[in-house]
């Protein structure tokens, strides 16, 4: 195994010029080039192991991605597609790829997803909502589609010799070396959508779409989204030149969801089959994938309350089904994608069942086999992209053993299990993808080391370097690099016990006998860990700016146990407070920090607990900044909210004592920024217009920014970006430091 070259500031200070060091600003971080250097993203092997493909963004726009490979075997790295060659930038992509984009987080343009064919001869890739085949033999580039409509969720099928895609609600399918579209479906208009991924599921589940290549490519399953029982909730989408109102879909809290329904297609004979997912329509379709040999169409099934996840085998000629795996839960039972069927028929499922996430093998009957992992720490998940490595019987997982705040790739054998080999060393934070043989692509990141990509053999040997992102003189972070600020990590404990990590950024130029104001930068809600071992100079713009900067993961938050996770359970807003407030009485005990001038500030759920935190019995906190926040958990979406809190008619307590309208007159009149974007069709505009109204109807001062024509993800301008963080300093410095 080869470490990632871990630059010591020493080397940095070598590099550098006699003179001092410039300081990090908000208008450097979200200028070009990337401060954090060129980094690969959506990394991928080809399905013959002869090269690795990348998305890269330009050094003159960071939004803007291309297309890049390099050879396994060696040699310089090289642009398979420029976007801005087949794209203008400027092309207005329709409402539904849009909200596609929102849930998947995409804040990228120009390529933004690719995809190989079986045989690495071509790779498919979405643009501006047309599609495109790169020849990777001769470099040509051939236009597949050129419609009004936006093609999305576009795929290779699994041996190469069709690409399928959603267009206008409805499934087809191409050849992919070119002639006429067939359409899977015809039906879809209005609210009946096929092939598509839900709101609730592309938010909610990670599930992001809703058809499946059977792996002969003779058979397709599908979707069928029904949204006509699901509350229009009429969406002000406020942007610089007016206001169009949309009437959004959108399954609230206790409230009906989309009825969605599963066939299966044969391509050849056109017969269709719907699979029996029972008389119960309110449930939801978790996960779908079929068996190795294509004669078993696996379904996850989830019922309403979350509390039971039932893996079905279906018949793909009959519909008819049969329960193999149940899995409980008296709190929520977690979805994964862990599910890895074999080609003996057993198959790899993960479960929280022993306090914490480990990996377990059952035969085809669902009867166990072995627990492959164990011990007082959770998986992650399993890296494979598709495959295990079934020729070895193992299996690659990542997992943060040692600690919470550092992760590592981990194989262990399923047929002998044992414990884990650890592939890569310890020290930071890696993100891996495995391929079905063993090797695999790392992504390795510390406080001092930005992130750097590189192709491993299956024993950990680095083979080459994708990305190495050194931080040299030429790195765009090379006039911070000898004042580069690294945080200081630590552990509290909660009230119960269990271990709070933290970590805390000291000012530039720090000075002990000095006393500092404090910005508390949290998000406190389910599915987040904040406090990693990772590279992060964002931060460092508070810093420079004269703040400390504390993040700490209360319990609710993820990578830990059960018990952990599911301390919030039907009480989100309290013992997340209480361990930040842990987190505050720890700081006043430091004699750097001025214990009256504490800050927090907060994104979605960070912006929940930013209000929950400022209109808590006694806080500390003196300022916070709110942004995007869920304010009553009853306008927000059925999944989600009813995983931890159920339906509002079953914990009227719950949601009362969540509502943030039900402390508003415990806010310090003047504390509170509220920042929100006016098309958001996540966290509703409505979350935080009643609160404005209730604050102008009791007098209490306030401030507020909003952003006209933006969603939920804010920032996805650099010019944005840097407004969100001006405003925030702005605010603090005059309410923590009196500017």
């Amino acid at each position: 195994m080869i470490r990632p070259s871990l630059l010591a500031l020493s080397a940095c200070l070598a590099l550098a010029s006699p003179v001092m060091a410039e300081k990090l600003t908000p208008e450097r971080l979200f200028s070009d080039p990337d401060i954090n250097g060129p980094t690969a993203k959506g990394v991928a092997l080809s399905p013959d192991g002869k090269r690795v493909t990348y998305l890269k963004a330009k050094p003159e726009a960071a939004n803007v991605q291309d297309l890049w490979a390099v050879d396994v075997k060696g040699g310089e790295p090289y642009r398979l597609i420029d976007a801005n060659a087949l794209s203008s930038g400027d092309k207005a992509l329709s409402e539904a790829e849009i909200a596609r984009r929102e849930r998947a987080r995409v804040l990228a343009r120009g390529v933004v997803e690719y995809s190989w064919d079986s045989e690495g001869r071509f790779v498919l890739v979405p643009l501006d909502g047309d599609l495109y085949v790169d020849s990777v033999a001769d470099g040509k580039v051939t236009r597949l589609t050129q419609t009004p409509g936006d093609e999305v969720d576009a795929k290779v099928s699994p041996k190469g010799r069709f690409v399928s895609y959603v267009r206008d609600q409805n499934l087809y399918v191409r050849p992919l070396t070119g002639g006429e579209e067939t359409a899977v479906t015809a039906e879809g208009k209005g609210a009946l959508s096929f092939g598509v991924a839900e709101f609730i599921a592309q938010e909610e589940m990670d599930r992001d779409t809703g058809y499946w290549w059977s792996p002969d490519e003779r058979l397709i399953a599908y979707t069928r989204v029904d949204e006509s029982s699901v509350d229009i909730v009429p969406r002000a989408d406020i942007g610089p030149a007016g206001a169009t109102v949309i009437d959004q879909r959108y399954p609230r809290a206790g409230r009906p969801n989309a009825i969605v329904d599963l066939f299966v297609k044969d391509l050849a004979s056109g017969k269709v089959v719907q699979i029996d997912l029972g008389a119960d329509k309110d449930i939801y379709l978790a996960r779908v994938a079929w068996s190795k040999d294509g004669k078993t169409l696996y379904v996850q099934r989830q019922s309403r309350d979350q509390k039971t996840l039932d893996l079905i085998a279906f018949s793909p000629a009959s519909g008819q089904g049969k329960t193999i795996l149940t899995e409980t839960d008296p709190h929520w039972v977690e979805l994964h994608d862990d599910f890895r069927p074999l080609k003996d028929g057993s198959f790899l499922w993960s479960s929280e069942k022993s306090g914490n996430k480990h990996l377990y093998r059952y035969a085809a009957d669902g009867k166990l086999l072995a627990q492959v992992t164990k011990g007082d720490w959770p998986v992650d998940k399993i890296e494979a992209v598709d495959d295990v490595d079934e020729k070895r019987g193992l299996v690659f997982f990542s997992a943060s053993i040692d600690t919470p705040i550092e992760r590592r790739l981990y194989s262990v054998s399923y047929t002998k299990p044992a414990a884990p080999k650890a592939m890569t060393p310890a020290g930071g934070w890696w993100t891996t993808k495995v391929a079905a043989t063993g090797a695999f692509v790392g992504s390795y990141s510390d406080p001092k080391t930005p992130p750097q990509t590189a192709l491993y053999d299956p024993a950990g040997k680095r083979v080459r370097w994708i990305e190495e992102n050194r931080l040299d003189a030429a790195h765009p972070y090379a006039p911070y690099a000898a004042d580069h600020l690294v945080p200081e990590f630590g552990a509290l404990k909660a009230a119960d016990g269990q271990a709070l990590h933290y970590s805390l950024l000291k000012p530039a130029n720090f000075d002990a006998g000095k006393k500092y104001p404090v910005i508390v930068s949290v998000y406190g809600g389910p599915h987040a860990q904040r406090v990693t071992k990772a590279w992060n100079v964002s931060d460092e713009a508070f810093a420079n700016a004269g703040y400390v900067v504390f993040k700490l993961d209360n319990r609710g938050s993820s990578n830990r146990s059960t018990a952990f996770k599911t301390a919030l359970d039907r009480r989100m807003g309290t013992v997340e407070v209480e361990d930040q407030f842990v987190g505050a009485a720890f700081l006043k005990t430091l004699p750097y920090v001025d214990a009256e001038r504490l800050g927090v500030m907060g994104w979605s759920y960070g912006g929940f607990m930013t209000l929950m935190m400022l209109s808590a019995e006694g806080t500390p906190f003196k300022a916070g900044v709110a942004g995007a926040p869920p304010t009553e958990w009853g306008l927000y979406d059925t999944h989600y909210t009813e995983q931890f809190m159920g339906k509002p008619d079953e914990n009227k307590a719950g949601y009362a004592a969540s509502d943030f309208l039900g402390r508003i007159d415990k806010l310090k009149p003047g504390s509170l920024m509220l920042i929100h974007g006016m098309a958001d069709d996540n966290v509703i505009f409505e979350n935080s217009t009643r609160v404005l109204a209730a604050l102008q109807k009791k007098g209490i001062a306030f401030e507020t920014m909003l952003y006209p024509g933006e969603r939920h993800s804010v920032i996805r301008s650099r010019s944005k970006g840097l407004h969100v963080m001006k405003t925030h300093l702005d605010f603090f410095d005059r309410k923590l430091k009196g500017e």
